[in-house]
């Protein structure tokens, strides 16, 4: 039995700050303001300048994807294609690994603009495959020894240029699941592993995972499910498929569905692949690209809504967001449930009316307030790209509040990093500052709205009696920092069920044979 002292940061129905909190077996049993004598003499921690606060979740992340691409080279923080080049080559001197995997290459944060080529990452590294991830993950450049390998699975399929080396849209996804196929188990295995205690780090001790990524017979969808279940620590994960096909969750016994690539309705601003109403204003243009017809999407809803499933999909352009909007309208005209928490994923685009559409109907957003101010993909661009008015109502925070929306804060790993505190700086210092949340409010976003998002917050996601004690420590309480000094705050200790978090420590086999047989939540 332990007690905390300070500023107990309970984000209840009231955000009441508590002095005490007293934790048993993993339990809180007690939140106040006095401590009851039973108490007095438990163990106290005296938090002093510091806070404590509910355990972050991610409600949005390629977990296998993040896995891999974090055991791999992170060059987001280049600024120029020649830097690039120069950690590829030094990347490829140290490496073991057949195929390499780099991630985070953007034509918007280097100095000549561009996506670098074929031809540059050849000249870099001429004697390994090497598949360069853009930090919107919704694209790559290879170099020609892993275009010689994949010419065949991607030649015809629209996004192919091989010419430059970049491969978006359907041959995106098809070199992305060449990659993800080729990966042994237990080094797929031991890279979730390491992202777990990533994850932990920055005090995250939920994730929802979006799985489904090219594995032979969705291996990887089963793989998540049972490492997550036999994860230790106390670490919590839950998959959502991603599969237009209910069977892929329906015979796994899981209770949700959805994510990106086979269920995104569109792409992404930086491809110029989000589906628009109104064109680019750049000199590309184009409206960008629907991947489904209203049909295709409105028969899987119905579907996996009759079928019990909580859905998720990806839209980021104002069209696929209409469109997500009426197909989880139609499949909740067909069968209606009282408490199904669908969602819009990214929901970066909104429209009036399909915005009034979602409020009706209950539909929450997990977004990724990351995106805002996002270097990878400057206000700048974004407004070259879509104009200024357009890019000016991107991820309004606050009119979704304003809305009765349920918004909940997840990194989209690999594409950003999972970083609540940025996710609450940007949430509470949005470019559009009529758009800014406060600190409560975003707090809650990073913590009991995720655990709402799956159904898990009678039992998480708040400092209350009786929840297990998933909690952070903060090196200082954000509700009496400026909102602009949020990312100065440091995640000083994370505690699952009472107990600081631990390391990963069990070996593959371990962990596939306790995850088959686990009853653990996932």
């Amino acid at each position: 039995m332990k007690v905390y002292e300070g500023a107990i940061l309970t984000v209840d129905a009231q955000d009441r700050v508590a002095r005490y909190l007293v934790e048993d077996a993993g339990t809180i049993v007690y939140v106040g303001n006095d401590l009851p004598e039973a108490y007095a003499a438990c163990e106290r921690e005296q938090l002093g300048d510091r806070a404590l606060c509910p355990a972050f979740v991610d409600t949005h992340e390629h977990l296998a994807s993040f896995a891999t691409f974090n055991a791999g080279l992170n060059v987001m923080h280049a600024r120029s294609n020649a830097e690039i080049m120069d950690m590829v080559a030094e990347f490829a001197k140290k490496s073991t690994a057949k195929t390499l995997v780099a991630f985070g290459a953007s034509p918007y944060s280097v100095a000549e603009g561009r996506l670098l080529s074929r031809e540059e990452l050849d000249a870099a590294c001429p004697d390994k495959p090497i598949f360069m991830v853009k930090y919107d993950g919704h694209a790559c450049v290879v170099n020609s020894q892993l275009l010689a390998l994949i010419d065949d699975k991607v030649s015809g399929l629209r996004g192919y240029h091989p010419d430059t080396g970049e491969m978006n849209q359907e041959a995106f996804f098809a070199v992305s699941d060449y990659i993800t196929g080729s990966l042994s188990i237990p080094e797929l295995i031991g890279n979730i592993q390491r992202a777990m205690d990533y994850l932990a780090s920055r005090g995250i001790g939920m994730v929802h995972t979006v799985s489904g990524v090219g594995f032979t017979g969705n291996l990887d969808i089963n793989l998540e499910q049972w490492v997550g279940k036999s994860a230790q620590s106390g670490f919590q994960v839950r998959v959502f498929p991603q599969s237009m096909d209910v069977s892929v969750a329906t015979k796994r016994k899981l209770p949700r569905i959805g994510g990106c690539f086979a269920c995104a309705l569109d792409g992404c601003f930086g491809s110029h692949d989000a589906a628009l109403l109104e064109p680019y204003v750049d000199e590309i243009g184009g409206e960008g690209v629907l991947y489904y017809t209203d049909e295709q999407v409105i028969a899987f809803c119905k579907e996996a809504n009759r079928a019990g499933l909580q859905i998720e999909m990806h839209a980021i352009g104002d069209a696929a967001f209409e469109q997500a909007a009426r197909a989880l309208k139609a499949a909740l005209d067909d069968y209606p449930r009282e408490d199904h928490r669908h969602g819009i994923i990214h929901a970066c685009l909104p429209t009036d009316e399909a915005l009034a559409t979602c409020a009706q109907y209950h539909i929450h957003f997990p977004m990724q307030t990351s995106f805002i101010g996002w270097p990878q993909e400057p206000d700048e661009y974004l407004a070259a790209v879509l104009g200024e008015a357009r890019a000016d109502k991107l991820n309004p925070l606050r009119t979704y509040m304003d809305a009765g929306i349920v918004l909940s804060a997840g990194s989209d790993a690999p594409c950003t990093d999972p970083d609540p505190l940025l996710w609450m700086h940007r949430a509470c210092n949005h470019t559009n500052a009529s758009e800014r949340l406060s600190i409560q409010e975003a707090l809650r976003m990073c913590t009991y709205n995720g655990a709402w998002t799956c159904f898990d917050e009678a039992e998480r996601g708040s400092l209350e009696s009786g929840k297990v004690a998933d909690m952070v420590v903060l090196s200082q309480n954000p509700y009496e920092v400026d909102p602009a000094d949020l990312c100065d705050i440091t995640v000083e200790q994370l505690y699952l069920g009472g107990k600081p978090y631990e390391s990963q420590q069990q070996g593959f086999v371990s962990a596939v044979v306790k995850g088959m047989v686990s009853k653990a939540k996932i």
